[in-house]
């Protein structure tokens, strides 16, 4: 096959549309639309870091590294098990958790507010006991803010490794900041403000890590099980190396990785920068009228920040 630019740019299109229907919804174009094209003041202006790290592809891996991170809390993951969907509807649930970070990083301030709404009134109605006996609810705060700090290091550590313009470390505590600012509006009581005080923060939940058979069959779904094509699983496998990768040893030494999985591991560093540069690639650009410095609907694959709808 003769592969001329027409047809290369024929192949990028039908690539990058498909990706992003998945992320997105079959509605992703009018999602778009709306979040970046409805006028009005937003929470994040243009030059803030928020919006830097949350419209690179390095969110793909940040993603699902904080998914493999949030899974070692016994509680957490016995709220995520019961309640999210993550087996049984995955694509469901990452386009409504893609569209809660789109629309609180980029839309109005009226549609980012309604969103944080939304999702308090589940974490309101999630409830129940983990397989010990443990009570959880959702709206815990301690819960809330072990999900949210598992989230920013992930997505802050990945966009570092993998993203087209790492942030310098004033700009680091900026993003850690900004996601603060969702953070308290679901509830979140003084999260942290800058990397040092996430870094805090996540040794204090350490001792309340550990494996479970629930983690374990997360890790085994996230790592070997997923509900893509044939054609799209070799990269994904790479994608998944690199998340793990990205993770602390100790993280690493709990997670129950599939053999495919650690044998990728020397390799998941080039194989992480060429999957995240090929989806960079193929992922379709904002409309022009709407773009600024930090446009663009987010392209990472989202992390479990407690059943969003």
């Amino acid at each position: 096959m003769l592969w001329t630019p027409s047809r290369l740019g024929e192949l990028r299109e039908r690539a990058g549309e498909a990706l992003l229907h998945r992320v997105a919804g079959p509605t992703a174009h009018e999602k778009r639309a709306r979040i970046h094209g409805t006028p009005g003041p937003r929470w994040f202006g243009p030059d803030r870091p928020v919006r830097r790290v949350h419209t690179d592809a390095a969110m793909y891996v940040g993603g699902l590294a904080a998914l493999l991170l949030q899974s070692l809390h016994p509680v957490a993951m016995a709220a995520v098990s019961a309640h999210s969907g993550f087996e049984s509807d995955p694509w469901g649930r990452l386009q409504r958790t893609s569209t809660f970070l789109a629309t609180t990083t980029f839309g109005t301030a009226q549609d980012a507010e309604q969103a944080v709404l939304r999702v308090r009134r589940v974490h309101d109605s999630v409830r129940g006991r983990t397989p010990e006996g443990v009570p959880y609810r959702a709206s815990d705060p301690h819960l809330l803010a072990w999900v949210h700090a598992a989230e920013t290091a992930c997505f802050l550590r990945a966009h570092q490794r993998y993203g087209r313009r790492p942030l310098d470390p004033r700009a680091a505590d900026g993003y850690v900041a900004d996601m603060a600012r969702v953070a308290r509006r679901l509830g979140v009581v003084d999260p942290p403000e800058s990397t040092a005080d996430l870094a805090v923060r996540l040794a204090e939940y350490r001792p309340e890590l550990r494996a479970t058979a629930q983690s374990r069959a997360a890790a085994r779904y996230l790592l070997s099980r997923p509900p893509l094509p044939w054609p799209a699983r070799l990269p994904y496998a790479f994608l998944a190396a690199a998340a793990v990768e990205l993770l602390p040893p100790w993280v690493r030494a709990r997670l129950d990785l599939p053999y495919a999985t650690r044998l990728l591991l020397p390799l998941a560093r080039p194989g992480g920068h060429a999957v995240v540069a090929a989806i960079r690639w193929i992922m379709p650009s904002a409309p022009r009228r709407t773009r600024d410095p930090g446009d663009g609907f987010p392209q990472g694959a989202p992390s479990s920040s407690g059943p969003r709808g």
